[in-house]
Order: structure tokens, then sequence, then C-alpha cells
């Protein structure tokens, strides 16, 4: 079985800070080398793996302003396009553009929905929905529109994240500093609840950053440490108290919810999108549905077993699990 995994190129694959996209293309392109699978990762020159590396751009348009996006993904996936009867079976993880090729090519194509970047973009999954095989990442992001093979939640590399059973005393927020995401609510909650709050993540809405987030930052009880990469965002998740995940959208996923019951840490999330598949209520964290009831879950968090979140992030979310998925759906496709 030779597979294409086409990964996107505003960052890195695997990326060195942000880029959830890039992060899950390069957990299944690696998950399945480990299962003797004959892998091609299409992605920037820069990135890594441990199988076949194809590339057109050197380097990452979000990590080189010289770089015109449109431009250069056209040729990125061109590039594989150009290559398909070399492969088996094409991955996708970028989005609907590949899907424009699907029609001009005879190797089968699946794509892994990241969540809908705009409903605008519904049009095109929906033209060629019958000449591809969609998969969701959670039940919660299908559209009605459209048919899927399967969802297939995203699995974690287990040996990225350390389990700690004794936290230290601050709540953390990690992720996109956007309103969708709920930074100034994890805010409040953190000041109503008496704790320290370490935010850390990719500014992605500069004014909201400047207006409503930098005025609160005191390095005293509220820190801002930036972008983390790896090593940082494993001490971060797993020291803390508890993960604070209050988003103001139908999120589709969530990787940071999932990480950090790898590490032991319990999430508190607002009850939308996909936070009811990944968080087991009461026992790995907490639903809520306001920032007072999530202070209150703050106050019951002892109540939540640390090797728990473990062991259920383990059994939902691990990449063995996910690669397992993965395999299944190749082997049906490629059966029909």
């Amino acid at each position: 079985m030779k597979i294409a995994i086409l990964s996107p190129i505003a960052w890195q694959t695997p990326p060195l800070n942000y880029g959830p996209w890039e992060q899950v293309a390069s957990n299944i392109a690696e998950g399945l080398i480990e299962q003797g699978i004959d892998v091609t990762l299409f992605a920037t020159g820069n990135s890594n793996t441990k199988g076949k590396l194809q590339y057109v751009s050197e380097t990452a348009y979000a990590e080189n302003m010289d770089i015109d996006p449109k431009v250069w993904e056209c040729l990125h996936i061109s590039n594989l396009m150009e290559k398909a009867n070399d492969f088996d079976l094409i991955h996708n993880n970028f989005d609907f553009l590949p899907l424009s090729y699907s029609r001009l090519i005879k190797t089968p194509i699946v794509t892994t929905i990241h969540g809908f970047s705009s409903p605008k973009i519904l049009p095109v999954y929906i033209k060629y929905n019958a000449d591809n095989f969609y998969v969701s990442i959670s039940n919660s992001d299908r559209a009605p529109e459209l048919d899927y093979i399967a969802t297939v939640y995203n699995g974690i590399n287990i040996d990225g994240f350390t389990f700690r059973l004794i936290p230290e005393d601050y709540l953390l927020f990690f992720g996109r500093i956007h309103p969708e995401k709920g930074t100034l609510e994890s805010i409040h909650i953190a000041k109503k609840s008496g704790k320290k709050l370490i935010l850390s993540g990719l500014i992605q809405d500069n004014e909201y950053f400047e207006t409503k987030i930098k005025p609160l930052i005191n390095n005293v009880d509220i820190l801002y440490v930036g972008n983390s990469g790896t090593t940082e965002r494993d001490k971060l998740l797993g020291n803390a108290f508890a993960l604070l995940h209050p988003i103001n959208f139908d999120e589709p996923f969530g990787l940071s919810v999932a990480e950090a019951m790898f590490c032991g840490t319990p999430v508190i999330a607002f009850n939308k999108g996909s936070m009811p598949e990944l968080i087991d209520n009461a026992k790995t964290g907490f639903l809520v549905n306001t920032i007072d009831e999530a202070v209150d879950a703050v106050n019951n968090i002892k109540s939540i077993d640390r090797n728990y979140c473990r062991e259920w992030a383990n059994s939902k979310f691990s990449q063995k699990k996910m690669i397992e998925g993965y395999l299944d759906v190749y082997r049906r496709i490629l059966s029909k």
C-alpha cells in the first residue's frame, strides 16, 4: 500500500509551535510508517518525516513572508496531483482545494475535514461528494449535506506528553488568542477562582489581544508566555491544575484538550461542539455553560482522578487508535 499524505504548508510538518492540521498530518504519516506502510509526505522542504518527503516550497508561508500563500499552495497541490499515479491512495489534510482535482485523476482521495475553515467552502465539498471519501474528526462536526465514510478522532503521540500526578497551582489557557477560543473568559474564570492563569498561544487576533487581553496581563496572576513549543507545551499542560477551554464556537476537535488529559490534567470546557465527545464529564473534567459554572468546576477539580484522565485519553485519542481507524478506512476504499 503506497499512501500520499498531503499536509498544508502554512507551517512546517510537524510544526515547531502552532499548526494543528500539520501536526495531525504528521501524526498520521509517522503512525502509518511505524505500521510498515509506504508513505510519502507532501509538505514543506523543512518538514521532518521518517518516510519520503516531497516538496516544492522550501519553507512555510506563515514562516516566510516572501511566500505568496495562493501561489505556493497551487504549486504544492499540483505537485502531488501530477504524481497521483504513483500512489494507491491520497490522504488529503489540506481542506477543499485538492478536491477540484479529484475527477482528473484515477487515484482515490480521502479527505479528513479538520473543521470547515468557512461555511462558504461547503459548495466545493457538495460538488465532489460523490467522487470522494470524507472523514470527520468528531461526530459533532458533520455537515448534513455530505456523506462520510467514518469518524476518526485525532490521535496524539503519547511519547510527547508526560503524565504528572501532582500539579502546580495554576490554571492554563492553551490555544489561539482569539475571541472564539475564550481567552478573555479564561481570565475572568481565573480571577473569580482566585487562581493564577498562564496564557500560551499564537496571537491570531491582534486587536483582541491589544485591547482585551494585554491590559489584564500583570505577570503576577495573569501571565502570557508566548507561543510555546513542544517541550514547554508538555510542561505547561502537565503541571497545570486544570486546562480552561471556554470556547465560543462549535470546535470540531481541540487538540489541547486531548493533550492535557494525556498529561493527567483535567479540562474545564464550555459545552459546545465536540467537547462532550472529548471530555468524560465529571471524570476527566467538567462541561459547563457559564463562567460561574466554570468557577464551581475549578473548586471541584480535586475530585478528578488524573490517572483516569490519562487512561481515557489513551483509549480514545492515541496515535495508535487513529492509525487503526485510518487503515480501516483505506482498506474499505481500496476494496471498492
